[in-house]
């Protein structure tokens, strides 16, 4: 079972991708590690179609896109589509997602179990279950019925920001004054920070992870305004102000990790992919620390990927539970997904050697 509540505690997901059949518990803090195309952002993906489900699209608008609405967003879809969401090695099969998870409503949180079986060729729903009970057994129906049937995990799952801070969106000046949470590339990043800033406790929650960042550096957070009043994130550095085209990618992309847990509408579940782009291999320590430290506070869940042996370093034995080594076959295509703690050998060899160097040379990949 999962740490905390408002959690997904437990995946399984068949037929997806590269995904041909993995089962998971997941924890408050995930992080899921592996080499380029071994299925870690395949596991993301999924993680957007319950999000999609949670909206209550349809099963074409889940895997292809919707247009913006009067009330919706752009959604992207899934990348490829529904063309490209079987599983590599059993095409023409079904994807099934059951989920376990925790929401808290009221004074007690509630505990589901779902399913959700489509069929991609046809993008519709072959059928769903909510605990042990079927809540929609009509064949190729195209649009799952969880908003009707269990509108608070629907509305948990729905409330998921896929996060992928872009430092060229960030050196933008915000076409908003004030925002309460950032767009999936960072857009009104400056208009974010000034909402955090304007709260007290917020404010200095998030300086202070900024200092950590420039040691002896940073005076102040600042937002510079344009012409037109747009607000700009900036530095204050030994007394001179630093815009945000200034500062680097790393810098900002710290800036805007960590904003997202300040965010005055935080989502329930955070997703982070490549957490380690951009930043120097000492400040992963920092970036570890703060993921650790604030998940469960407003963001209950955090999904993140890497590909970096610097950030597995930082990592306690206690926290192999929920990181995931993600391998795939080469002859089939599949990807597996297995936790530290159940790779063999691994807890005991870490005791005594670097977990980053077993994962930088391969060993861990060429014991299972």
């Amino acid at each position: 079972m999962a740490e905390g509540r408002g959690v997904i505690e437990h995946i399984e997901i068949e037929g997806f991708k590269s995904l041909e059949k993995v089962s998971l518990d997941l924890g408050a803090l995930n992080i899921f590690v592996g080499t380029n195309a071994s299925g870690k952002t395949n596991f993301l993906e999924a993680l957007r179609v319950l999000q999609g489900i949670g909206y209550g699209f349809t099963a074409d608008e889940i895997f292809n896109g919707k247009p913006k609405g009067a009330n919706t967003e752009v959604w992207e879809g899934i990348r490829g589509g529904s063309n490209y969401a079987e599983s590599f090695s059993r095409p023409g099969g079904n994807i099934v997602f059951r989920v376990t998870a925790t929401v808290a409503t009221g004074a007690a949180p509630v505990n589901y179990a779902v399913t959700f079986t489509f069929s991609p060729k046809d993008t519709r729903v072959y059928s769903e279950r909510l605990n042990g009970q079927t809540i929609n057994a009509v064949p190729f129906g195209n649009r799952p019925s969880l908003r009707s049937s269990a509108g608070d995990l629907a509305e948990h799952i729905a409330n998921m920001q896929l996060f992928r801070p872009s430092p060229a969106v960030q050196r933008e000046y915000s076409a908003l004054s004030f925002a309460t949470r950032m767009g999936e590339h960072g857009e009104n990043f400056a208009a974010l920070v000034q909402s955090i800033l304007g709260n007290e406790a917020t404010a200095s929650a998030y300086v202070s992870w900024l200092r950590e960042l420039t040691p002896a550096e940073l005076d102040e957070v600042k937002i510079l305004t344009g012409a037109m009043k747009d607000p700009l994130f900036a530095f204050r550095l030994r007394g001179t102000d630093y815009p945000a085209p200034m500062l680097s990618d790393g810098t900002l992309r710290f800036a805007a990790i960590a904003a997202a847990f300040f965010q005055p509408d935080p989502p329930k579940i955070l997703l982070l992919e490549e957490i380690e782009e951009g930043l120097h291999p000492t400040r992963l320590q920092l970036l570890v620390e703060l993921l650790k430290s604030q998940t469960g506070h407003g963001v209950e869940q955090v999904i993140a990927t890497s590909h970096s042996p610097y950030a597995i370093a930082w990592l306690k034995e206690e926290d192999y539970k929920y990181v995931f080594l993600c391998t795939k076959n080469e002859e089939t295509g599949a990807t597996s997904i297995t936790p530290f703690s159940e790779v063999p050998d691994l807890v005991e060899l870490a005791r005594t050697q670097s977990i980053a160097d077993l994962f930088a040379e391969g060993w861990m990949e060429n014991t299972l």
